[in-house]
């Protein structure tokens, strides 16, 4: 795993809850990468931390369009196989 390095009174100066930082943070990057077309969905999904569902609920909510791959197009497809045929 990687570590961003942000200098202390950076990361204290940011108007977040202490215990929701890190969190917030990790969705931040993931929503930024993604709308750059940096990051796949299911891979800013996964540094997001959130379903799949949710995920596609913060991009509504900021109004990012979705950009749909090919490896996009077989992420959700492996992702229904698993919810709805777990066997």
């Amino acid at each position: 795993m990687s570590v961003v390095d942000i200098p202390e009174d950076v990361f204290e100066s940011i108007r977040i809850p202490d215990r929701e930082k890190d969190k917030e943070l990790k969705v931040e990057l993931a929503v930024s990468l993604y709308s750059r077309g940096a990051l796949s969905f299911g891979k800013a999904r996964q540094l997001a931390d959130v379903s799949h569902d949710r995920f596609q609920e913060i991009l509504a909510d900021r109004e990012i369009e979705r950009h749909y791959t090919e490896e996009e197009l077989e992420e959700d497809l492996q992702y229904g196989k698993e919810l709805f045929l777990p066997y």
